[in-house]
Formats: C-alpha cells, sequence, structure tokens
C-alpha cells in the first residue's frame, strides 16, 4: 500500500495564491505542575500569508515493506521512507493519545541548511504524531527519521508535550550533503514554564542526564569542527550560540516576545528588558522560569494576547497607534528613513497569525477525553478559541475549507480576518464589542468542559464508539458556533460604527471624534492648517450640520 503525506496547511503557504510563509511564530510550554488543574499546555501561533485548513487524519495499517512518497508543497518529490505497520489518529496537531506539538523557526546559520535533505520541519511533526504515544518518543521518532533520511529545513525549536511530561527540541541541519541534523532536547522541570520565539533558546545542557536531556552524539564536536565554538576560550557550550548567534535586531523581533510571557507569569522576576533590546553583555532570559502562580486555561489563553501592553513597548499607545490605539503594524517590520533604520515592534498577538492553539493534556481522563486542542484562526488578541477533542473522528467544516484568494462566509478565517481588519478603522470602540463575544463563548466553552468530560468519560467504559460520536459532535458544533457568531458579529460591528459614527442601543448615530493626546500631536505637526479665527470658532458649533 501506497500512501502521499500531504502537508495539510501546518505551515503558511498556498500555492493558488503565491501567498509566501514568514518565519514568526510564539510557542508557551506549561507543564502539569505548573498549571491549575494539573493540565500540560502547549501554545503555537502560526503566522504568515496563508489560509489553514483544519484535518483530522484518521489512523491506518501497512503492510511490511511498503513505502511512503515525501513530498514537498510545490509538489516536489523528495524521496521515500519507510511506513510503520500502524498509525494514530491526529487533530491537526495532537493526537489521539495527547501528544501535541508545536514550532518556532530560529532560521540559525543558513550554511547549514541541507538542500538534499527528505524531511522537512512540517513533516516530521506529522509525522512524529502518527507514530509516537509519548512526547519522548516524538522526539525519538523525528531525530531517527532525520539520520535515516535528512533533515531538509532550517533551524527549528519544537515544543513537544504529553499528559505527564514536556519537552523543548531544538534542530538545525549539517549542511548539503551532511547527513542528520544536530540537535538537543530538555525536558521543562515539572512546575515551570517555558517559551521560545524565532529564537534557539537552548545554551548549556548537561550531557549525563538522558531522563532529562538528549542530544545528538556529534553536536558539539561539529560545532568545533565548523568554528562555531572553541572549547579553548574558557566559556561552555551553548547550542543557541553556536548554531543561532543572535543580532540586535533579531533579539527585538524575538525575545521580546518571550520575555513579555515570562514578565506577566513571574513579575516577581522583574526581568530587564536589555537582553531583547540588544545591549551588549546583557544575560539571556532562563530557559524555564517558575510561574509566580499556577496557570489556569483562561490564563494561557490571555498569555497569548499580548501586545506589550502596560510596558515601555505598549503598541497600543503613541502616534504610530493612530487615533484609536490600534496595535497592528503594517508589513514590512523594517524600515528607513533619511538614511536612518528602524523596525515595529512585533507582539505576540499579530493580524499575521493564521492559526493558533492550546494544547491540553490531562493524565487523570482517558486520552479521547483528556486531550483538547482549543483551536482558532487569525490573530490571538480577536480569534475565539473552541474545544476540538483528541477523540475525534471530524473537524468543523468551515474551519476545513476556503482559500487565500477568494473570501468566503463559509470560512471562518475569512470572517475572523473580517472582524479584525474592520476593527482596525476604530479599534479602541471596536475591541470591546470583539471580547466582549469571545470571552461569553470561551467562558461557555470552560463551563461546559467538566460535564462534557464526564459524560465523555462514562461513555468510554461503556461504548467507546458512541464515545468518539459524542465528542465529534460536540466540536463540530462548538467549532460552528464560534464561527456564526463571528458573522453576526461581523454584520453588528458594520451597522453600529458605519462611516466613523458609533450607534447607540437606541439606533442613535454620535460624533466621537478623536482622543485629545492624539489632537495634539496633530496640532504640533500642522500648527495652523486646521486652526480656526477666534470669531469663527466661537460660532462653529451654531453654523455646522450633516
Amino acid at each position: 500500500m501506497f500512501k502521499r503525506l500531504i502537508a495539510l496547511a501546518v505551515v503558511p503557504i498556498v500555492l493558488a495564491t503565491g501567498a509566501l510563509p514568514l518565519h514568526a511564530c510564539t510557542n508557551l510550554i506549561v507543564t502539569r505542575g505548573a498549571s491549575t488543574d494539573g493540565s500540560v499546555f502547549s501554545t503555537y501561533t502560526c503566522d504568515g500569508a496563508f489560509h489553514p485548513h483544519l484535518r483530522y487524519i484518521a489512523p491506518e495499517t501497512h503492510e511490511p515493506g511498503a513505502m511512503l512518497d515525501i513530498t514537498h508543497w510545490t509538489g516536489e518529490m523528495m524521496g521515500q521512507i519507510e511506513h510503520v505497520e500502524q498509525t494514530y489518529g491526529v487533530a491537526y496537531l495532537m493526537n489521539e493519545f495527547q501528544v501535541a506539538i508545536g514550532e518556532t523557526t530560529f532560521d540559525g546559520r543558513p550554511e547549514l541548511r541541507n538542500p538534499d535533505g527528505v524531511l522537512h520541519y512540517w513533516v516530521l511533526m506529522r509525522l512524529a504524531l502518527q507514530r509516537a504515544r509519548t512526547a519522548r518518543e516524538a522526539i525519538e521518532v523525528i531525530t531517527d527519521l532525520v539520520r535515516r533520511y535528512g533533515y531538509a529545513s532550517t533551524g527549528e525549536s519544537m515544543s513537544i508535550t504529553d499528559p505527564r511530561e514536556a519537552w523543548l527540541l531544538e534542530i538545525i541541519g549539517p549542511g548539503p550533503g551532511g547527513e542528520g541534523a544536530l540537535w538537543v532536547a530538555r525536558r521543562v522541570p515539572d512546575g515551570y514554564i517555558c517559551a521560545h520565539s524565532n529564537l534557539a533558546r537552548i545554551r548549556e545542557f548537561p550531557l549525563d542526564d538522558p531522563e532529562n536531556c538528549l542530544y545528538a552524539e556529534n553536536v558539539i564536536d561539529f560545532a568545533i569542527e565548523q568554528g562555531y565554538w572553541d572549547p579553548a576560550a574558557g566559556e561552555a557550550f551553548s547550542f543557541s550560540a553556536a548554531y543561532c548567534p543572535a543580532t540586535p535586531q533579531k533579539l527585538r523581533y524575538t525575545a521580546t516576545r518571550t520575555w513579555s510571557l515570562f514578565r506577566r507569569a513571574a513579575p516577581s522576576l522583574d526581568l530587564p528588558s536589555d537582553f531583547h533590546r540588544g545591549v551588549a553583555g546583557a544575560e539571556p532570559y532562563p530557559l524555564w522560569i517558575k510561574p509566580d502562580t499556577k496557570i489556569s486555561l483562561e490564563m494561557v489563553f490571555d498569555l497569548m494576547r499580548d501586545h506589550y501592553e502596560g510596558t515601555d513597548y505598549d503598541m497600543t499607545q503613541g502616534v504610530d497607534a493612530g487615533p484609536f490605539g490600534n496595535p497592528n503594524r503594517w508589513r514590512p517590520m523594517n524600515f528607513a528613513v533619511d538614511g536612518v533604520d528602524y523596525t515595529w515592534e512585533r507582539p505576540i498577538s499579530t493580524q499575521q497569525t493564521g492559526f493558533s492553539f492550546v494544547s491540553q493534556a490531562r493524565s487523570h481522563l482517558p486520552d479521547p477525553v483528556g486531550g483538547v486542542l482549543w483551536y482558532g484562526v487569525d490573530d490571538t488578541y480577536t480569534t475565539c478559541y473552541f474545544p476540538l477533542y483528541c477523540g475525534v473522528d471530524a473537524v468543523p467544516d468551515s474551519f476545513a475549507h476556503g482559500n487565500y484568494g477568494e473570501f468566503s462566509w463559509d470560512s471562518a478565517f475569512w470572517v475572523f480576518n473580517l472582524v479584525a481588519n474592520y476593527a482596525t478603522t476604530k479599534y479602541s470602540y471596536m475591541i470591546e464589542d470583539i471580547r466582549s463575544v469571545q470571552q461569553e463563548l470561551e467562558s461557555e466553552f470552560v463551563l461546559m468542559q467538566d460535564a462534557v468530560d464526564r459524560t465523555a468519560t462514562a461513555l468510554h467504559g461503556q461504548d467507546p464508539a458512541l464515545m468518539k460520536r459524542y465528542l465529534t459532535a460536540y466540536s463540530i458544533s462548538a467549532g460552528e458556533q464560534v464561527t456564526d457568531s463571528w458573522r453576526r458579529l461581523a454584520e453588528r460591528l458594520l451597522v453600529k460604527y458605519n462611516d466613523g459614527y458609533v450607534r447607540n442601543e437606541h439606533g442613535r448615530v454620535r460624533e466621537v471624534g478623536y482622543a485629545e493626546d492624539w489632537l495634539r500631536t496633530v496640532i504640533e505637526v500642522r500648527p495652523q492648517q486646521f486652526r480656526l479665527p477666534a470669531t469663527e470658532a466661537d460660532s462653529l458649533e451654531t453654523r455646522l450640520s450633516y
């Protein structure tokens, strides 16, 4: 039996529209000892110009000797690998044993990409989920596959979690014609959280602790051979320093997001901004930290909704946020004025997000019930997460179809983008309406979870097939409820904020103008253009009408 593996929109690319990927993602890992209910959480924002398609991959059996075609999203044949006898069901990026995988691309040293490698990171993620029952097994699957068939991508950090453990795997290629990959994986200690955002995070690591740290045999020797690390220099070997040397611009683009997740989870640490601002000699942020308080599901949602509010880098403030506190900055991020280079801040919440999820794994429940992929499309700040149990065998239709080149009311992606894009016209007003619906729905799903869990667990012991139908029906209903609510929200926002007015509950429109601080900025830039003579200003109110 021969099967063709399709990337299934794990990566930010859509061929029909020529959309290109942006290596810009953010992950957070919460171990079960750091969560309020013993859940292991991981998050993944997949950022780029693409239309995601939510998919379910059913388990399969294969005959001995069967081979699997590996193709690039362009259709190019990359090679073949051996099938395994039995694969597992996968609900997007969580499998039936509650194993979940997310990633952020750190690129690293471009000369280490191996064009002869067969397996890109997104293929490895899918294969690991189809073949592994634990996070540790997933690491073994990934590293064994690249050893046998070659790694084709640039540097990647992967969050890999199951109901009991959470791991961070960082991997990069050996260069053209090289074999295998250079990699290291560390288990996040229970009670701690970890984050990564397009920068390799593993620095020093133990060489004699296989329970908590795994690595390629040649990861250090290769760095010495290539001149990436000199043992005579007196500094400990650092995977990040060797394989992902950072510039001040890259630190600002990446480490600021990690800093913000940590500062919000553990304010008591008072982590300085020096490292993410690229200050020479600044101390890098810890690989993991202990949060000040244990973290709930709702807190994970909130942590992933961030524009650096309340800090010196608050993107809702300043002239660059416009008159209505819009935190979105249109690409390109880098720009020059009068020969001086500048860059916008890059937040966790960004309009470029295609999809994101919060995975939840719980060891005290049967696997089909314990694993939940809380899934949303578009910007994390304006999305709405709904529960997709890992015991399903189908997904909501509105999240499974559509394309990047054509708007459709039937596509959740386009409905959410319509709302979010319209909100930029009067952001500080509309975001309140959006967040109200978001929080109402998410709160409802969280409140319902215990009852759904109990029902599904009871069915698991009595009739597993009925349990699967129940979880599938509930997950599909939740997803379609979200899409339908956002369609109605889009219509309400258009009516309420038409032509810049704000319509009240009685249907009357009112003028709201602009905030005084923004008006002062306008006057500072153009002090005379809008100024009226005193006599005209005194009588202005009596003469203006619309």
